[in-house]
């Protein structure tokens, strides 16, 4: 695995736009990844062993109750299998742990967006204010993702990588 540079890019819907239109694949809980959905086409001028594209999405409306400005909201976290990929060659088990805890914490970063959403007191700037929101929780989930593959070495460090499933399991429960 010396060859290997990295394993993971993290498509944080800094291409919304494209990746709206693509194959969604949501969390849950009882669902995880497996290699077969990994269906994108291997980058090869990647030095990646595997590309998890996950991120978060959301949608919302407002309507007033009793005068009073009241908002829907959906935040959830999304996979997306045509954009990921891997090379069967070089994955592993640990390896496609380490893909479903990037999954898993976009999960945990859409949780986090809608504590958010229900702690806010929106105004009439309701549009701006829900996109400063998702901005943010974008910024620090990928943030946090760089943490995650900077401790553990992109899975090589196990010791690390087994701290961290623990760590994002127990903040899912």
């Amino acid at each position: 695995m010396d060859t290997i540079k990295w394993d993971v890019f993290l498509c944080l819907l800094l291409g919304t736009f494209y990746l709206q239109a693509q194959e969604e694949q949501p969390w849950y809980a009882n669902r995880p990844l497996s290699w077969s959905d990994f269906r994108g086409p291997i980058e090869e001028t990647s030095g990646a062993s595997a590309i998890t594209a996950s991120g978060i999405s959301y949608s919302f409306s407002t309507y007033f109750d009793s005068g009073e400005m009241k908002v829907d909201y959906q935040v959830q976290a999304f996979f997306y299998p045509t954009k990921s990929w891997y090379r069967p060659s070089l994955c592993t088990d640990i390896i496609l742990a380490h893909e479903q805890l990037h999954f898993d914490i976009s999960e945990l970063f859409a949780r986090k967006m809608s504590r958010e959403m229900v702690q806010t007191k929106f105004t009439k700037n309701v549009k701006a204010e829900v996109k400063s929101i998702y901005r943010k929780t974008l910024r620090d989930l990928n943030d946090f993702q760089n943490k995650y593959d900077g401790q553990t070495d992109f899975s090589r460090n196990r010791l690390e990588q087994e701290r961290w499933i623990l760590e994002i399991e127990k903040a899912l429960e």
